[in-house]
């Protein structure tokens, strides 16, 4: 059975198979989407809100400053070796609002053996739906400093 890694600046981080996914409030997302490789994509997912997932996880940023949580970013990796970076801004509801999901189910069919699948319905273009995730990185944006400057 598949699973992912929920992993960074997380209180609480976690394993979790599509199964666990089931536990969350289902959303469904009718989508189409351009793929390079096979033209026009119409699909239905199923699956958490990604922020739920990550909120559940306690983020380590306070929820009362705005600032402070945009400048955390989530790093999502699949077993077929793409990632995919959004940002938190993106999620949250006082920004982006945006429904992505951990799918745990395409077209009726569950997703149990091939993994949960990143779902961002507003992209036009289908490169960051990630396929059997395998991990999810939460962290904040650090910025090196410069030296000289």
């Amino acid at each position: 059975m598949a699973k992912l890694i929920l992993h960074g600046d997380l209180h609480h981080p976690a394993t979790l198979s599509v199964a666990d996914l089931r536990e969350w409030e289902q959303h469904r997302a009718a989508v189409t989407f351009d793929c390079a490789t096979n033209g026009p994509q119409h699909h239905v997912f199923e699956g958490p809100l990604l922020r739920e997932v990550v909120s559940d996880a306690g983020p380590v940023f306070d929820v009362r400053r705005r600032k402070d949580r945009s400048r955390f970013l989530l790093a999502i990796s699949g077993g077929d070796g793409h990632h995919s970076v959004l940002s938190w801004a993106e999620l949250d509801a006082d920004f982006g609002n945006s429904p992505v999901l951990l799918a745990t189910r395409l077209d009726g069919v569950d997703l149990d053996e091939a993994g949960s699948q990143l779902v961002v319905p507003a992209d036009r273009c289908g490169a960051r739906y990630v396929s059997a995730v395998t991990h999810v990185w939460f962290g904040s944006l650090l910025v090196p400093a410069l030296a000289g400057v």
